[in-house]
């Protein structure tokens, strides 16, 4: 037997393995075809047997050698392989088609789940709003202010939904706080003071499970940290506390001051504006004082921060 011929076999013989074991593999997949593409499924079935019994008779003419007409031979290989390859293509395009359906009927139903979350949320800031009637709106706004803030700090996107949330979600803590604590109208006595100091802990006892929350943590659990080191729960300092946090604080405490309270009046917008400016570098970050005062209370080239400071009404 010539070498050639040798290389020959030894070549339909190895292709014959490769096409055994393929056959294998697609019978195998038989109970995850769907049945929209069974039919072709079949059809591609019967040409790899049809190539399989081809080379295994080119390997017994070869073998034996039979006087056969290879043209016969050829021609039915050739004509199957195209075949064979169309069908290959068109069950692979409309497969990728099928898969870019599923993913953008998914991504809808993933956007139908976060806006029913995020309705979810404005129903809990709007239940924690009902029970004290004073403070009806405060969220809405100063999800507002603290959005404004956080673009100008170059914040974008998936960044500003965690801050929203966050924003939506910042007293959530209070609802673990008795109505004769919350609701009392006079100041606080000490040990009241120190249940109050609690709602940011029990913010994130309620919410630190909920992975999809888990992001927009930073402000329930950290909005009442002060730039100098003195705020609660954790006594964070400067840039340890999170830059959402430190923007939050500024503008909850805006709103507070600018909206009547049971232990104080609505402040004029000019003596917000420097009380917050003069509590920069203490309560505040003066990077976010900064960015806030040039928001809200317009860019005079007044040094605020030397401006005398005035006390600040109690804050819960």
């Amino acid at each position: 037997m010539a070498g050639l011929q040798l290389i020959t076999i030894a070549a339909v013989f190895i292709g014959a393995l490769f096409l055994t074991a393929s056959l294998c593999l697609h019978l195998q997949a038989a109970p995850r075809i769907p049945q929209e593409i069974r039919a072709k499924w079949r059809l591609m079935t019967g040409l790899m047997g049809f190539f399989l019994a081809g080379y295994l008779f080119f390997l017994l003419l070869q073998v034996s050698r039979i006087d056969f007409p290879l043209e016969i031979l050829t021609a039915a290989v050739f004509g199957g392989g195209g075949l064979f390859v169309f069908l290959v293509t068109r069950l692979t395009l409309r497969a990728l088609a099928q898969i870019a359906t599923h993913e953008q009927e998914l991504q809808t139903i993933n956007a139908q789940l976060v806006q029913a979350y995020d309705t979810t949320l404005e129903g809990w800031s709007h239940a924690l709003e009902l029970r004290d009637k004073e403070t009806e709106g405060h969220t809405r706004r100063v999800v507002r202010l603290t959005v404004e803030i956080a673009k100008r700090f170059g914040m974008r996107d998936e960044q500003l939904v965690q801050v929203t949330r966050g924003a939506l979600l910042h007293d959530i803590g209070k609802m673990g706080i008795a109505d004769a604590i919350l609701m009392k109208e006079g100041p606080l006595t000490e040990d009241e003071r120190e249940v109050m100091h609690k709602h940011p802990v029990y913010a994130m006892e309620m919410l630190s499970h909920i992975a999809y929350l888990q992001p927009a943590l930073e402000i329930p659990y950290g909005h009442h940290e002060r730039w100098d080191g003195s705020g609660y729960p954790q006594g964070l300092r400067g840039e340890e506390i999170p830059l959402a946090a430190r923007i939050f604080a500024v503008a909850d405490t805006w709103d507070a001051l600018v909206n009547a309270r049971r232990y104080h009046e609505a402040w004029p917008t000019a003596k917000a504006c420097d009380h917050i400016a003069a509590q920069a570098g203490s309560h505040f970050d003066p990077a976010v004082v900064k960015v806030f005062l040039d928001l809200k209370c317009g860019d005079d080239g007044q040094d605020r921060s030397q401006t005398t400071r005035t006390p600040a009404p109690p804050s819960p």
